[in-house]
C-alpha cells in the first residue's frame, strides 16, 4: 500500500469530533414539559459552565423571560412554558452580556458586587466593565 491510502484508512478509523474544539461552548439548556411548567434539566451544570451562582442566573432567566420559577435541587422550574429556542437564546445573550469578556473573548470572568455598580472583571486580561445584572 501506499503512504496516502494507509493516511485514509487511518483517518476513516478515527472517532468523529464531537466538539467544535473550543475550550468554551455556550451551554445549551436540556428541557422538557410539564404540564404547563418548564423544567430545565441541567440547570446547575450550565451555571458551573458560565461560572455564575444559580439564583443570580435564574433571577436573569424569570426577568427575561417575565414568568416566575423556582430552583429545585439540580433543576430550574419556570411555571410557563418556554420553547427550548427561546430559552436558549436568552442564555446565549446573558453569556454575551455577563460572562465573556468584550476586549479579549475570553470566557475567564468574575463579578464583583459594589454599591452602586457591579463590575465584571476578566481574569485573563485584567479589562473591567460595568454590567447590570
Amino acid at each position: 500500500m501506499e503512504y496516502n491510502q494507509l493516511l485514509d484508512n487511518l483517518y476513516e478509523k478515527l472517532p468523529k469530533k464531537t466538539s467544535s474544539g473550543e475550550r468554551f461552548e455556550k451551554p445549551i439548556a436540556d428541557t422538557f414539559f410539564q404540564g404547563t411548567k418548564t423544567i430545565i434539566r441541567n440547570f446547575d451544570e450550565i451555571c458551573r459552565t458560565i461560572r455564575r451562582k444559580p439564583e443570580e442566573f435564574a433571577k436573569y432567566l424569570f426577568k427575561e423571560l417575565a414568568t416566575p420559577g423556582s430552583i429545585e435541587g439540580a433543576r430550574l422550574t419556570l411555571q410557563t412554558k418556554v420553547y427550548p429556542k427561546l430559552l436558549n437564546e436568552k442564555i446565549s445573550n446573558y453569556v454575551d452580556q455577563s460572562v465573556i469578556c468584550n476586549e479579549c473573548g475570553k470566557p475567564d470572568t468574575h463579578v464583583e458586587y459594589g454599591q452602586p455598580v457591579n463590575t465584571l472583571i476578566c481574569e485573563a486580561c485584567g479589562a473591567r466593565r460595568p454590567i447590570r445584572l
